[in-house]
């Protein structure tokens, strides 16, 4: 797993790697700039013009070392300094000295200095990276107003100027760039994983430039980015003398009157997943659909005609899923009370079934340890009894609900979180926009829930189903487009994410 570390964890690898490899700070910061550079070169034209703008710390000596191995590439450059006073650090001005050997740098003192800013131009932005702890005030909120206000493609180095690491409650939205790509370093930011920097940070590029590993492994941090060598040797081998009874029974209980769409997906993911045998549990309107439409499920009906009411069944032989267009009214409610009491295992828990759980004390107190449940942000909101003013105190919320009541959260998006009891947060690399659309919760449901009956301990099923639905996703999106996906083409490639793990 990739750790995720905050400001001073992040200056102390740099320090460390600097004193146990031997190397000075600035040749550190030339590796820095040479992988910034290999990634521009793949998508900057050699033709169009480029606007560097550094700042006078050490993310704008990345920048002026950027500046110059372009510039050894022939490629167009006009280099800016922003430097309202000479504070430069030691590395930074070791860069401008170098540059300034090969080319002129302009220097901008007062907001009359900003350049126009042609429309023609790509801007690579070094003036703050992770070091930056207050909002941008004077010549360098000038400028990155001017840079935003152009409306120019923005790659940024290491972050996007403005945005801190972590916390951006206090920031100053209006002084933060907002960069198509952001080139960071050995490492996510938190913040870049949130969703308040969707609008600074398009597509984020981790570059790693070799800090050192002894380091990085003695630093202690509870948040990591799932990659897919962490995931590719959690799917469970299978025997060639293996059989239905292998691989679990799973009940999933879902859908209403007008909902039953929400029971078909579920339970196609669910075999799709893996299950041995799979019982949908859905009101009597449902039973035809889902014998036609998932020929492969059994069906439980309920003794309601609309809803879903009790389940008769001895439960403890099935790993649980339950939410997925059941509603909110009395008789999903009286379920669910009953299944937390009957219920003795980790069960999946999403949509409607989190919605019931808001709203009563007595059921939020009752929810089987380990259980994993699935909310977006609004959901957790409801769940944790406060709207977040950000999602920075949203995670802060899904990790205390996941201590308080000893279960996994899965706060979905587009690095969704998987959250653990202990307060761990694991972040997902795989998803795309097109994922963004009403079913998309279901078939994650269904995946989990298949898991957990394969034998998954909820921390692996969490991590894996949520990176599985994820690549399944991005799959379809390759063959589809992402507007034009759909849950169910996610579904038929969830296949072919098991086989991109091997």
């Amino acid at each position: 797993m990739v750790k995720i570390f905050d400001v001073a964890q992040i200056k102390k690898i740099d320090r460390c790697t600097v004193v146990n490899q031997g190397v000075t700070s600035v040749d550190l910061m030339e590796r820095a700039s040479l992988a910034v550079s290999e990634k521009l070169i793949r998508v900057l034209d050699i033709n169009q013009p480029v606007l560097v703008f550094a700042g006078m710390g050490n993310n704008g000596g990345d920048a002026l070392a950027v500046a110059r191995i372009l510039l050894s590439k022939h490629y167009k450059l006009d280099v800016y300094i922003v430097a309202p006073d000479d504070r430069f650090s030691d590395d930074c001005r070791e860069n401008k000295e170098r540059l300034e050997r090969l080319t002129n740098v302009s220097i901008i003192k007062e907001k009359k200095d900003i350049p126009h800013i042609y429309p023609d131009c790509i801007v690579i932005d070094g003036l703050f990276g992770s070091g930056l702890n207050r909002p941008l005030d004077g010549v360098f909120l000038n400028v990155v107003e001017a840079i935003n206000s152009s409306n120019n493609k923005v790659y940024s180095i290491d972050m996007p100027s403005g945005l801190f690491v972590e916390d951006n409650l206090n920031n100053n939205q209006e002084g933060i760039i907002r960069a198509e790509k952001v080139f960071t370093f050995q490492s996510p930011k938190l913040s870049l994983l949130l969703p308040d920097s969707g609008d600074y940070c398009k597509k984020m590029i981790v570059l790693d430039i070799g800090l050192c590993d002894k380091c990085i492994n003695e630093e202690h941090t509870d948040l990591y980015f799932t990659e897919k060598a962490d995931v590719a040797t959690l799917p469970l081998s299978r025997g060639a003398f293996s059989h239905k009874g292998t691989y679990g029974k799973a009940l999933i209980i879902a859908g209403s009157y007008g909902k039953i769409g929400a029971a078909v997906l579920s339970a196609r993911a669910c075999l799709r997943t893996g299950v041995g045998l799979l019982i949908m549990h859905v009101p009597r309107c449902g039973v035809d659909i889902l014998q036609t439409a998932v020929p492969e499920a059994m069906v439980d009906a309920d003794e309601f005609s609309e809803n879903v009411s009790r389940v008769e069944l001895d439960v403890n032989s099935f790993a649980l899923g339950i939410g997925p267009g059941i509603g909110t009214g009395d008789k999903a409610k009286d379920l669910l009370h009953d299944l937390f009491d009957r219920y003795h295992k980790p069960m999946v828990i999403d949509a409607d079934a989190l919605n019931l759980i808001a709203e009563d004390d007595v059921l939020r107190s009752k929810i089987p340890p380990k259980s994993i449940l699935t909310p977006h942000p609004v959901e957790l909101d409801r769940l944790s009894g406060a709207v977040s003013k950000n999602g920075y105190e949203r995670l802060k919320r899904a990790r205390d609900f996941a201590r308080s009541h000893d279960v996994y959260i899965i706060l979905k998006g587009a690095y969704t979180a998987v959250v653990t009891p202990e307060g761990k947060v694991f972040f997902n690399s795989t998803g795309n926009p097109g994922m963004a659309t009403g079913g998309s919760g279901d078939v994650l449901t269904g995946m989990i829930t298949s898991l957990l009956a394969q034998g998954y301990f909820p921390q692996n099923a969490a991590i894996l189903g949520v990176y599985l639905h994820g690549l399944s996703g991005d799959l379809a999106a390759k063959s589809k487009s992402q507007q034009g996906m759909l849950p169910t083409d996610m579904i038929e490639y969830i296949g072919k994410a098991y086989r991109a793990l091997k």
